[in-house]
């Protein structure tokens, strides 16, 4: 079973979907002028609160919306998946990690803009938005709909759920000596507590999550920087060099050719910030704003600091402490660069890292698999989601989860596929909508909703 879900894992993330993604985010970069470039600091404007209008529909902040959906992607990627990127591209997937990140600026700008525009606003308040809405309602074909909210429910155990469990239990029972099972109920007892507030608890809970362990490991991470800032310049100068011409064997490191950096660095990119991959237009279309555009513009800030910023942080001290050339690979390897870099103390900054990146994973995709679920199901199977998805997480906490990442990854790129259909054929509407917006000053200014 193992080997056949390789197969078929090795297909549906192989060249064609990493085309297509890289692929659509060019195409989209090119439509919009490279708008992640011309409004990059508009966007950052954004997140402010001066653009927010307490009247318009929706139930977080612009913030919230973004705290969310960043503590969603913010997660083993940035540690596992750039150690393993680095192990296997070498220290040139770090430059391919930053061109998927730069087109996945445009790609989340598309699909939260259009998450936002079909979105459902309940006679409550509450709202259902994603793929699934902008695919029935603006596409018109439903069908693509269901197949993308059963994918996202499904993954949502998975990368959402009990691998995130298992990422947890691991370090603390290495570090602390906790037992696994113990761990993984805690977790479930947090989340539960977290999660039955529906995404405005979660949101609120996010907004203060996120930026507390994006500066702790980034402090982290800048301890070795530091320490090792006479070499900054060459290990830049390596990541450019080794992405054009291939990294040579050294250590314990097999060496890597120009293939396989652009191979692990897309794959490993696209994993860490999911864009394209539809999961955070289900944050970001419960944002309070009537203007698609103002959130397209938040979400698009996702990518760059997920990738751009956090991730060459683990990269960086990866390469400056010379890790990569010990054989080992994932968490360990990022590990390993931390007790080089940090000794003494290093392991606790990743083993910190992961348990708080987890579970903020897991937080923000139990609303993603909610909101699939109530679109497939109904609200009435809501609630039995949520609890199905707590238990679930002293599971993954003690068993071990190959299989789990396997079917996790497929269902994944399931994900992708409808979601890169529907932003290629309503890629007129992004640009409409974005020539619309940009072309009235009154709705560009922070202030235009005192106008209305």
């Amino acid at each position: 079973m193992q080997n056949i879900l390789n197969s078929i894992n090795s297909i549906v993330w192989g060249p064609v979907t990493i085309i297509l993604l890289v692929g659509t985010g060019i195409f989209i970069t090119f439509l919009l002028k490279g708008v992640q470039v011309r409004k990059f600091f508009y966007g950052m404007n954004l997140i402010s609160g001066k653009f927010d209008n307490p009247e318009d529909k929706g139930e977080i902040s612009h913030f919230q919306a973004l705290s969310a959906a960043l503590s969603a992607t913010i997660g083993t990627g940035n540690i596992a998946g750039v150690g393993t990127a680095v192990a296997l591209g070498g220290p040139g997937a770090i430059f391919w990690m930053w061109v998927t990140a730069f087109f996945g600026m445009a790609l989340k700008y598309a699909e939260c803009l259009l998450s936002l525009k079909y979105r459902v606003v309940h006679e409550d308040g509450s709202v259902s938005a994603g793929p699934m809405y902008y695919l029935q309602n603006g596409l018109g074909q439903k069908w693509l709909g269901l197949c993308f909210a059963f994918f996202a429910a499904i993954a949502s155990f998975g990368i959402g759920n009990m691998v995130q469990a298992n990422s947890v239990a691991e370090p603390v029972l290495t570090y602390f000596g906790i037992p696994k099972l113990v761990t993984g109920i805690i977790i479930g007892l947090l989340v539960f507590a977290v999660i039955i507030g529906g995404i405005k608890r979660i949101g609120r809970v996010a907004s203060k999550l996120v930026p507390f362990m994006a500066l702790f490991y980034i402090l982290g991470a800048c301890i070795v920087l530091f320490k090792n800032i006479g070499s900054l310049p060459m290990a830049f100068s390596i990541i450019f060099h080794d992405a054009f011409t291939g990294t040579a064997a050294t250590g314990g490191f097999a060496g890597a050719a120009v293939a396989q950096a652009i191979r692990f660095g897309v794959a490993r990119g696209v994993f860490s910030n999911e864009a394209g991959l539809g999961s955070a237009p289900i944050a970001h279309g419960a944002a309070r704003t009537d203007e698609p555009v103002r959130e397209g513009l938040v979400a698009m800030l996702g990518p760059f600091i997920d990738t751009i910023v956090i991730c060459t942080m683990t990269g960086l001290v990866i390469i400056l402490t010379g890790a990569y050339k010990e054989g080992l690979t994932g968490a360990d390897l990022t590990a390993r660069a931390f007790t080089i870099g940090v000794p003494g103390f290093g392991g606790y900054i990743v083993a910190f890292g992961i348990m708080i990146f987890a579970f903020s994973t897991a937080i923000s995709w139990s609303y993603y698999g909610d909101r699939s679920v109530e679109y497939l199901f109904g609200e009435k199977l809501v609630l039995p989601y949520r609890l199905l998805y707590c238990l679930l997480l002293p599971v993954g906490a003690t068993v071990q989860l190959s299989l789990v990442w396997t079917i996790s990854d497929i269902f994944n790129a399931l994900m992708a596929w409808p979601n890169l259909i529907g932003l290629l054929l309503l890629s007129p509407v992004v640009v409409k909508s974005s020539r619309e917006y940009f072309a009235d000053p009154t709705r560009v200014r922070p202030d235009s909703y005192k106008q209305k």
